[in-house]
């Protein structure tokens, strides 16, 4: 062969080499929904493909034979999945840990244990993804749970119990743990005792045996509150807590270890009798806080601003929810998506998120899936 030509020859392969290198992986993103199953065995995790251009979805798998699966909890590089299951039953709830096959679009068990308390409301893992603590509702209890590399769980090394009360009859006759969430330091979780109007605070100690959870400190939160769900701001600097029965977001300053009280918002638009507030979140960018908000009279989507410099809010507007009952929602990896699972209705909703005012558009095309209660996302790079 010639030298011209075999010189060709070669640049051609390497074009080719380094063109098909550029296209060995693609994105695709991953919507995984968790469901109530009316107590008793049934499709309770569901998981589908979202498209990050058109907002649409296609269904790839679904997990049957499993009760109340309400709770879903990825871990940050979505290789693993962790949901409660037997939540709202009169026995001990479970914590179930999945390996996610992000290429087929489906979840395989790993492991069940059982989540030492009753009604399994919430579960969050600790920056280093080597801690699971799950919050049961029902008895007013906490689990902690250590991760193995492999995604697995060991079972619980501590249960606390607590019994507090306050002055909403019928719904703070005792403690009801809600949710929990660890600081970005990772030195501290703050627990959220809606039957007690308490944030519970707790030192972290990873390197203990037994009681990782250590030296209890209480703030208190306006009496009738109920705190419900809590998130942290990208920065650190500010948290912000959503209150069930008062249906109000409280912003804090997150300062000395600790929670310093900034303001109250209401984050329905009208004053009610009842409030049933119920999932809070912050966009990626940290310029914008989303509530939802349960009815019987309003269900809606608050939306605000942050003032990334002193954590006050300032209202943006309400938009409806198209269904009944937003028991949760989440924004997609992008930012530029919302999606809210409306429990009562069976249908999750899609809007577009305006990433430069906040606001949202809701698109035409949803997903009818029976009680969504929780909605968890992740971009993944697959092989083609």
């Amino acid at each position: 062969m010639p030298i011209n030509s075999l010189f060709k020859f070669l640049s051609f392969s390497l074009s080719l080499i380094l063109l098909m290198g550029c296209q060995s992986t693609k994105e695709t993103t991953l919507l995984f929904v968790g469901s109530y199953t009316d107590k008793k065995p049934g499709k309770g995790i569901h998981v589908y493909e979202f498209n990050n251009d058109t907002g649409e979805t296609t269904l790839k798998f679904a997990l049957d034979s499993v009760t109340n699966a309400s709770f879903l909890k990825l871990s940050k590089d979505g290789k693993y999945l962790y949901s409660v299951m037997d939540s709202q039953m009169p026995y001990n709830g479970k914590i179930a840990s999945f390996a996610v096959d992000a290429a087929e679009g489906k979840i395989e068990l790993i492991n069940i244990e059982d989540c030492g308390g009753l009604n399994p409301a919430h579960i969050e893992l600790d920056n280093t993804e080597t801690i699971l603590t799950s919050s049961q509702y029902s008895d007013g209890s906490l689990s902690l749970f250590k991760i193995n590399k492999d995604g697995s769980l060991n079972p619980h090394s501590q249960v606390l119990k607590f019994k507090d009360s306050s002055i909403v009859e019928n719904r703070q006759e005792t403690s009801h743990i809600h949710s929990s969430n660890f600081s970005s330091d990772n030195r501290f979780l703050f627990v959220h005792d809606l039957g007690a109007d308490k944030i519970r605070r707790f030192h972290v100690d990873s390197a203990s045996k037994d009681s990782i959870l250590q030296n209890e400190n209480q703030i208190k939160m306006k009496p009738g509150s109920g705190p419900r769900h809590f998130s942290f701001h990208p920065n650190g600097k500010f948290g912000y807590s959503l209150s069930e029965l008062s249906g109000k977001i409280t912003a804090f300053n997150y300062q000395n270890d600790n929670l310093n009280f900034i303001e109250d918002y209401a984050s329905y638009q009208q004053e009610l009798d009842i409030y049933r507030a119920s999932d809070i979140h912050i966009s990626p960018d940290g310029k914008f806080l989303y509530a939802s908000n349960r009815g019987p009279e309003e269900d809606s989507i608050s939306m605000f601003s942050i003032d990334t410099t002193t954590g006050k809010l300032s209202l943006v507007g309400y938009e409806s929810t198209y269904g009944k009952h937003p028991r949760n929602f989440t924004l997609s990896p992008c930012g530029n998506f919302l999606l809210v699972g409306n429990q009562f209705s069976g249908n999750i909703v899609i809007f577009r998120r305006n990433v430069e005012t906040g606001k949202l558009t809701k698109l035409p095309n949803e997903i009818v899936v029976d009680s969504p209660s929780s909605l968890q996302m992740q971009t993944y790079g697959v092989g083609l």
